[in-house]
């Protein structure tokens, strides 16, 4: 892990940041602290707008790569092919600014201060922006955020390509409608645990340049203005160097919702002199107000604003152009031949096989005459791409993924089956007025492909237009609208079924599992999507992705939404078998493991395997390593170790990791790490649970140890 090998680059940076800021009147200081800064001509600065945005693509700002939606990415269990993404989004993100600012455009969306990753542990299934995370584990969301970072602000020694930002500090996961006035309450042990170690992984194996501050109170302090949160643990604590911004105006929420403040003024301040430093909003205007009563000290505010200029320093914005090697990046590079067929190869990599009964899938193109190919998200291109999307040049839908596979050789019939919510999908019609178009397309296929689920209409942030919910948080997890009814309307034909399901979150589809013989979850695969479920499904490849959320069978089993106690949460903490537990994914090859060997003390362990692909089809496959450690109160058993391996039919490959110490301990309810006692090691292709056992008919190696 590389942060800032030439540590006397930052000192001058920071320095001639000082000496910048010192030349500056406290009014322009202050313009300087909003996420739109204006230009200060008398000291050559130009206007700069910080809010950009890279979830999974440079966002909002036209034609740029759409990769699949983060849940999916983190369904590839690949730190590798994190990096890969990233580095190809700031690519473009360099294109793109490199060419506004030839044109003298500073607009919103146009920086180089991209605010993703968003590692917050996607805790309950219900949370509409959970799709924008790498999923419910803290191990792996801070293994895939670290090289997201990485690939975002690239190697240079002396430069940074983009600025990454590690989002939304801390324990943010809903409910979304309340998050202006909630307090997230949380144990030190939960804290610990899980809320944290991503954002610590990103500060301190990553150097993330910023970390945003989440709109809601934990443990009583807005977490924009939390002394806690931002000066105790990621300054003091972890060494923080870089900068904290707000998240949109979540300070004005410091006293029009938390009323924790009684004025904008008293929330400014609460915001200042507890760490923040840049306001994404129009609140720190009052910060002029707030120095020349003595609530803010001019030295603090400079402080703030060295940090801001080190950061557009570190990008080489202030250097003769043509001095950083970023400059030399065209608009040529941006929605690249070469980019395109990246995103489809990552969307391959994404799909989950649920189910395959009796090896329905891969379905052979020569043995077809007519697929049918059913469901409203068939050929719904916002089903693609999930939320904080850019623009692509071409989307594939599963609908025109198949028929572009089949061309003229198989026949392609096609219905929306229903509207993806509502009860009609025409607002003239009877309700369920695709119905009879279904039983037409099912009584002339050889197989019936349903494309159902979610979309970002369905689940996303508070206050995206179009949200259904107004919160964009789900009600439940059933399939929503008359999808039920259509998917059992197509399984009463007694053809052979594929349920292909998009959505960003877990679905309840028990009635599915019981009857549906093959399931594939697809996530928002992006723009590229519909070629690549194509492939899945016609075995042009194999399905590797493994689950990074748990699927359970439906709410009644959930802790209340507000409570932000794990207990009863995600695999870690449930009591209740899942739908489809984390960790699980199937394959059209199988994966034979050998040779398995573990060692522990309290320095850590050591984990050996050899790993064949027995089947016919070459394929990916993840070998995961959890530790369970036998205390009261103690996680069920814990993520801490993967390998991705890809395997030529026949191919084995000796595989080892190692564990570091921290991995075989717990934490306490005082948040104190602590290692000892008896410990278990556990091996294999998946979680060590009985469900995974069932699914699978795999057993995972298991190791004891008293360490």
């Amino acid at each position: 892990m590389e942060i800032w090998k030439n540590k006397a680059k930052v000192e001058e940076y920071r320095e001639r940041a000082k000496a910048l800021v010192s030349q500056m009147t406290l009014e322009e200081k202050v313009g300087q602290t909003l996420n739109w800064a204006p230009a200060v001509e008398r000291l050559g600065i130009k206007a700069y707008n910080w809010w950009n945005e890279a979830l999974h693509g440079v966002a909002r700002a036209g034609v740029a790569t759409v990769f699949p939606q983060s849940i999916g990415l983190a369904a590839t269990f690949d730190e590798d092919l994190l990096e890969e993404v990233a580095t190809a989004i700031s690519t473009e993100g360099r294109a793109k600014f490199n060419a506004a600012q030839e044109y003298d455009d500073t607009d919103i969306y146009k920086g180089l201060t991209f605010w993703s990753p968003n590692v917050n542990i996607f805790r309950d299934p219900r949370w509409g922006r959970g799709h924008e995370t790498f999923g419910e584990d803290p191990y792996l969301t801070s293994r895939l955020g670290v090289r997201f970072i990485e690939g975002l602000q690239g190697h240079d020694e002396n430069y940074l390509k983009a600025a990454a930002c590690a989002k939304h500090f801390a324990v943010h996961s809903g409910p979304e409608d309340i998050r202006h006035s909630f307090n997230a309450i949380a144990t030190k042990q939960d804290m610990a645990e899980t809320y944290l170690p991503a954002f610590k992984a990103c500060v301190q194996e990553a150097g993330v340049e910023a970390v945003m501050g989440a709109y809601n109170r934990t443990n009583g302090e807005p977490c924009c203005g939390s002394k806690t949160l931002l000066l105790d643990t990621l300054r003091d604590e972890w060494g923080f160097k870089g900068h904290v911004t707000s998240d949109c105006w979540a300070i004005k929420d410091f006293h029009e919702g938390h009323h924790v403040t009684d004025t904008p003024v008293e929330s400014v301040a609460m915001a200042m002199n507890n760490g923040c430093d840049l306001n994404c909003g129009n609140l720190f205007h009052f910060l002029k107000q707030a120095v020349e009563e003595g609530l803010v000290s001019e030295s603090r505010l400079d402080e703030a604003l060295v940090n801001l200029f080190t950061t557009r320093m570190k990008l080489g914005v202030f250097d003769e152009k043509g001095k950083n090697p970023f400059d030399k990046i065209g608009y040529a590079e941006v929605d690249t031949k070469e980019n395109r067929a990246l995103n489809q190869k990552v969307a391959e990599k994404c799909v989950v096989l649920l189910k395959n009964e009796n090896g329905l899938l891969p379905l052979d193109k020569k043995a077809l005459k007519t697929v049918g190919v059913i469901g409203p998200n068939a050929n719904n291109r916002r089903a693609l791409v999930g939320n904080y999307e850019g623009t692509a040049s071409r989307y594939w839908t599963i609908l025109e993924g198949i028929q572009e596979y089949l061309g003229d050789d198989v026949r392609v019939l096609a219905s929306e089956g229903c509207h993806l919510c509502h009860k009609k999908a025409q607002g003239l019609g009877q309700e369920d007025d695709r119905i009879s178009e279904v039983k037409a397309v099912c009584a002339n296929s050889d197989v019936i492909i349903a494309c159902l689920g979610l979309d970002s209409g369905l689940e996303g942030e508070e206050g995206d237009q179009g949200n259904e919910y107004a919160s964009g948080d789900k009600p439940n997890l059933e399939l929503p609208g008359l999808q039920q009814h259509v998917l059992e309307t197509i399984c009463s034909f007694g053809k052979p079924v594929v349920l292909v399901l998009l959505s960003g979150s877990a679905l309840a589809v028990n009635w599915a599992d019981q009857n549906v013989p093959a399931i594939l979850q697809g996530w928002y695969p992006g723009a590229q999507g519909g070629l690549a479920i194509a492939n899945i499904l016609f075995g042009e490849k194999n399905p590797e992705g493994k689950l990074p959320v748990t699927f359970y069978k439906s709410t009644d089993e959930l802790p209340e939404f507000t409570d932000y106690s794990m207990k009863g949460r995600t695999y870690r903490y449930m009591q209740s078998d899942a739908l489809y537990p984390f960790g699980y994914g199937l394959s059209y090859t199988d994966f034979e493991y050998s040779n398995v060997d573990a060692s522990a003390n309290a320095d850590g362990a050591v984990v050996n395997a050899t790993v064949k692909n027995t089947g016919k089809m070459a394929g990916g496959e993840t070998m995961q390593v959890y530790v369970k450690v036998c205390k009261d109160g103690a996680p069920n058993y814990q993520l801490k170790g993967i390998q991705k391996l890809f395997l030529a039919p026949g191919e084995s490959k000796d595989v080892s990791i190692r564990l570091p110490k921290e991995a075989l301990g717990v934490f306490d309810e005082n948040g104190e790490l602590k290692i000892g006692g008896k410990t278990v090691i556990y091996v294999g292709g998946q979680a060590p649970d009985a469900r995974s056992e069932k699914l699978t008919g795999k057993k995972v190696s298991a190791f004891e140890f008293m360490i």
